[in-house]
């Protein structure tokens, strides 16, 4: 397959800082030490913005109001890898937003309608270890990390 017949999903990735530096992760439902930052699909007509406000509302409950982007960066792409196509998609093309998060501790839930994660838990941006993810997102972390915290994962 040709590089211009892959087809990335556009997406979003929401980091969100707490008033101690400290970041959140998510544990993926049903994926044991599966740690990641929320993300998700930017749907139709929605800007970035739109789909990273309604990401973090959908898999961790967190209101537009207790938010704000500090630093955006991307896109970064990735792919499913053995070929593997879903929705008719090869991979992810992702922005990361970097977001200064002001709500309460309890304002964060992974107990949502439609759940996707089954913990969370706040750590230093360099306590993140890389093997809490597969291997075809690592590229695009060390790369965030580095841009967002200029740390090496």
């Amino acid at each position: 397959m040709s590089e211009t017949e892959i087809q990335f999903k556009a997406n979003v990735a929401g980091i969100l800082r707490n008033g101690r530096g400290n970041i959140l992760i998510a544990e993926r439902l049903g994926v044991r030490d599966g740690w990641q930052f929320p993300q998700g699909g930017i749907d139709g007509d929605e800007t970035p913005e739109q789909a990273l406000v309604r990401e973090l509302w959908e898999e961790i409950g967190v209101e537009a109001r207790h938010i704000s982007v500090v630093e955006r960066t991307g896109p970064y792409r990735y792919l499913y890898g053995n070929g593997r196509v879903k929705k008719g998609f090869h991979g992810k093309e992702q922005l990361y937003f970097l977001c200064d998060y002001s709500g309460p501790d309890d304002g964060i839930r992974v107990d949502t309608r439609h759940p996707e994660f089954q913990d969370y838990r706040w750590i230093t941006p360099s306590d993140f270890q890389i093997d809490w993810l597969p291997e075809m997102k690592r590229a695009v972390y060390r790369t965030v990390f580095e841009a967002f915290f200029g740390i090496k994962i």
